[in-house]
């Protein structure tokens, strides 16, 4: 099952109406444009719900950090987040975006879940962490830090403004 914990009173604030599955789905929309497809976001009661189809698995985890980095988000179901076929298309070249279909939250639990493994382990970040302490500790050599920041680019846009209750991606191989 695609359930993700995150901490409810840190991240990016980015609600300002009364609509908050608009605003998060608004908000994944700029943050990822085409690299996922047929995208909507369901938010109740601290929890978002995302279906759509993305590009990669990085995305579809990036997807998820970034609905989860949010403040007032504190579980991601990401039960219907997929990632496309190797010989599925979710654009052509030179097409514009094509609208999702309109769904209702209700509708977002209906599809079957589909289970991928992860490419990365999440981590919370801790009082006192920085990307260098992170990488001594999961890749053994504190200087391996830009590839966390690198593959936290989403969710991380200074590498020295980090805090505690921020999840990235750590990727379990390093290229």
């Amino acid at each position: 099952m695609g359930l993700f914990d995150f901490v409810k009173d840190v991240g990016a604030n980015i609600f300002k109406g009364k609509d908050r599955s608009q605003e998060i789905e608004t908000h994944l929309r700029e943050e990822f444009g085409s690299k996922v497809a047929s995208l909507k976001a369901a938010y109740e009661d601290g929890t978002v719900k995302v279906v759509g189809v993305c590009d990669s698995q990085v995305t579809k985890e990036s997807v998820i950090l970034v609905a989860g980095n949010i403040k007032g988000v504190e579980r991601v179901v990401s039960d219907h987040l997929r990632v496309k076929a190797a010989d599925e298309v979710l654009m052509k070249p030179g097409q514009a975006p094509v609208p999702p279909p309109v769904v209702k939250q209700e509708e977002i639990i209906e599809e079957k879940p589909v289970e991928e493994e992860l490419l990365s382990d999440f981590y919370t970040i801790k009082a006192g962490d920085t990307l260098s302490k992170i990488a001594k500790a999961h890749y053994g050599d504190a200087m391996k830090y830009p590839a966390i920041f690198e593959a936290n680019r989403d969710v991380i846009k200074d590498p020295n403004k980090i805090y505690p209750g921020q999840q990235i991606r750590l990727p379990k191989k390093l290229e």
